[in-house]
């Protein structure tokens, strides 16, 4: 089957819910925002494409109407280029770039732009209108509904304590602040007007932190300052064949070699990517010794602290430049942004194996494996 590549990859800032600079702005023309930039800088002809794939979480309101079509309109793509909304709830981009590399391991086009927005100002947390099935109990009701909650049935279970997602926290907000200071961001992110870095790190200490009331539970642990904040973003990774790469001189990030997901119980969401990571490793022929870079959506300090113990990684090795707890997490273009970055870190620091991955709202997860270019 035909190699699949990630060749080029670009978002916009980040920025919080609400509160932040994209808080106005509209998801398609966020998302369309993105891809126009991504589609300018590769220097491809548009009219190659042959589909925007776009996850969103929640596709209704600005973000319905396929948001992937409209967002292709908005960009001036010509009419040709087909466009298709994805949905895997937070897993949606990475199941998008997932399906790019399936259609051109089977024939069906050789350029696709794979990605995902979420605006979280525009469009609430669950939507507008959530309707669990009625036969649910109150606690399947809160599985699905309730993320904080799922987390800390995981600190309860793995006995992560509260100093120790703290501590975890810091350290990603430490990273991402040294990341903005040494222009490490500028490859990865393109200015929506004149927004031009993430608006969601935040210089704080571990005394601040501490002093953070619980958000989900009276007597728990999880924080906001220990989980990932609502955020306003879109990511877009430029997918392409070999035989594209080869006939157009491109230089390619990364080829995908593995992909994976998997299903968990909704209560415990947060260690899907546990089960997900083992499968797509073994289904590149790799063990996790072998992974020089790793990209873990950090939803919850509590979640990434319990898959690591269970996956025997140091969080040490993860997330390089910050993760989602100091980036932010807009659900939708998160996926695209952990390949995205995991590619280009492959690129920028070397190695040869990258392991992109998460855990996915009602008891999922969801990993990508792949190979220096």
């Amino acid at each position: 089957m035909a190699a699949a590549y990630i060749v080029d990859y670009l978002r916009s800032p980040f920025t919080p819910a609400y509160r932040g600079a994209l808080a106005e702005a509209r998801p398609d023309d966020l998302a369309a925002a993105v891809i126009r930039a991504l589609v300018a800088r590769s220097g491809i002809d548009p009219a190659d494409i042959e589909d925007i794939m776009l996850g969103c979480a929640f596709p209704e309101g600005e973000q319905g109407l396929n948001i992937a079509r409209c967002a292709a309109l908005i960009a001036g793509l010509p009419q040709s280029v087909g466009g298709s909304t994805i949905n895997r709830w937070c897993g949606s981009s990475m199941q998008a770039v997932q399906m790019a590399a399936g259609a051109i391991a089977m024939g069906a086009g050789d350029v696709f732009v794979a990605g995902g927005v979420e605006s979280m100002s525009r469009v609430p947390m669950m939507g507008f209108n959530p309707m669990p099935n009625p036969v649910w109990s109150d606690a399947q009701r809160m599985a699905l509904l309730n993320m904080g909650l799922t987390a800390e049935n995981l600190a309860e279970r793995y006995a992560i304590s509260r100093e120790a997602q703290d501590t975890y926290s810091l350290g990603s907000q430490a990273k991402a602040l040294a990341a903005r200071a040494d222009k490490r961001l500028i490859a990865e992110v393109t200015p929506i007007g004149d927004v031009t870095e993430d608006g969601c790190p935040r210089a704080t200490d571990y005394e601040k932190l501490a002093g953070l009331k619980a958000a989900f539970k009276a007597d728990g642990s999880v924080t906001a300052g220990n989980s990932s904040p609502l955020t306003d973003g879109a990511s877009a990774a430029l997918v392409c064949s070999e035989d594209f790469v080869t006939r157009h001189h491109l230089t390619p990030l990364a080829r995908i070699a593995g992909y994976a997901t998997s299903g968990c119980a909704p209560e415990i969401m947060g260690i899907g990517p546990v089960e997900a990571s083992c499968k797509a490793l073994k289904r590149a022929g790799l063990s996790a010794g072998q992974i020089d870079v790793i990209e873990m959506n950090e939803a919850f300090a509590a979640q990434l602290l319990a898959c690591c113990r269970d996956l025997d990684i140091d969080p040490a090795r993860l997330n390089r430049d910050g993760g989602a707890i100091a980036l932010g997490h807009p659900l939708g273009a998160t996926g695209a942004r952990l390949v995205g970055k995991a590619s280009l870190l492959l690129k920028r620091d070397g190695g040869r194996h990258a392991l992109a991955t998460q855990c996915i709202g009602g008891g999922q997860g969801i990993a990508m494996v792949l190979e220096a270019a």
